[in-house]
């Protein structure tokens, strides 16, 4: 199916709106980044998950006043703690979250904590379905795997594009992908910088950053590999417009995939409740930048190589497909 036909954008003439465009975005991050890591240690509000703590889900027979539950854990002396709505509202859920930053004994104490709290003012009204608790050196140890899990997932695609195409096509895709995680975290850090309530990293949360470094890849590589069948078919074309016949060939695929991604993604945003926010959050942003990457990062980068070794006098041109035998 194709929803275009015959398309002719320049895309490389807007490179440099494009670079203001990922400029702008990235070094807001950076900066939001470095703000949250001078105040609470860490580029962005960490879930339990990472920083160690206590979740504990409640069920109450009616709709429950998240504000009196803040006020009577806040009476407890329970500092710093998260109530969130949970679930379908006919179920009356709530999420109670309590970071811990001290040592892995006793941790069943932030639960007792939050349960004493609660039978002060609901006396045995209320009902805990799950309760979740990480200490702080489980914490430490999950968030140096997920930087290494994601740094590993970069370096394998890099060498599996190096020996598949060439390097400068791996490169330039492992670039793209850098692009969309800085931008995607750092989108959480400026969310919560401006008062977004639920948007922590949590392993589900970096789950679905390593399915975003995937999805841009394959965007990538798809843009990738049109280039190198029309570089077999058109070696005199000057590559800058055989790069946008390219892009703008596989234009329809991109927007009915990248398209079709986005609702479902958006959808579970929207609808999906405060367990399924962060999850969410990180697909929306990343499929819009990881779509946007593959077509204006790792398409120019090939381009810009090309020129400045032609600048170098070491010009040797892309390798094109290999003919189909028959």
């Amino acid at each position: 199916m194709e929803f275009f036909h015959e398309v002719k954008i320049d895309w490389l003439g807007k490179k440099w709106y494009f670079l203001a465009f990922s400029m702008i975005f990235s070094v807001a991050g950076i900066i939001s980044m470095s703000w949250h890591w001078a105040h609470i240690g860490s580029p962005v509000p960490l879930g339990v998950d990472f920083q160690g703590g206590t979740q504990v889900q409640v069920q109450f027979p009616q709709t429950p006043d998240i504000t009196r539950i803040r006020q009577a854990t806040e009476a407890a002396g329970i500092k710093d703690v998260s109530v969130v709505n949970f679930g379908p509202a006919q179920e009356h859920g709530v999420l109670i979250s309590l970071p811990e930053q001290t040592s892995d004994t006793g941790l069943d104490v932030g639960r007792e904590r939050i349960e004493s709290a609660l039978r002060k003012h609901y006396s045995s009204n209320f009902t805990v379905r799950s309760v979740q608790v990480v200490g702080p050196t489980v914490g430490h140890q999950l968030e140096r795997q997920a930087a290494l899990a994601t740094l590993y997932s970069m370096i394998g695609m890099l060498v599996y594009l190096w020996f598949r195409f060439q390097l400068i096509y791996g490169v330039a895709a492992v670039v793209a992908c850098f692009h969309d995680t800085l931008i995607t975290v750092g989108a959480f850090s400026l969310a919560s910088s401006m008062g977004f309530n639920g948007l922590e990293l949590s392993l589900t949360v970096i789950a679905a950053i390593l399915t975003l470094v995937g999805y841009s890849m394959n965007d990538t590589i798809v843009v990738f590999d049109r280039i190198r069948e029309n570089l077999r078919l058109s070696r005199r074309e000057p590559l800058p417009d055989l790069v946008n016949r390219s892009i703008n060939q596989t234009l329809s695929r991109t927007v009915l995939t990248s398209g079709l991604t986005f609702l479902t993604v958006l959808s579970l945003f929207i609808f999906g409740g405060e367990v399924l926010k962060g999850f969410s959050f990180a697909l929306v942003v990343g499929i819009l930048i990881g779509t946007y990457s593959s077509i204006a990062v790792a398409s120019p980068m090939l381009v810009a190589w090309q020129e400045w070794r032609a600048k170098k006098g070491r010009a040797t041109s892309l390798p094109a497909a290999k003919r189909s035998r028959a």
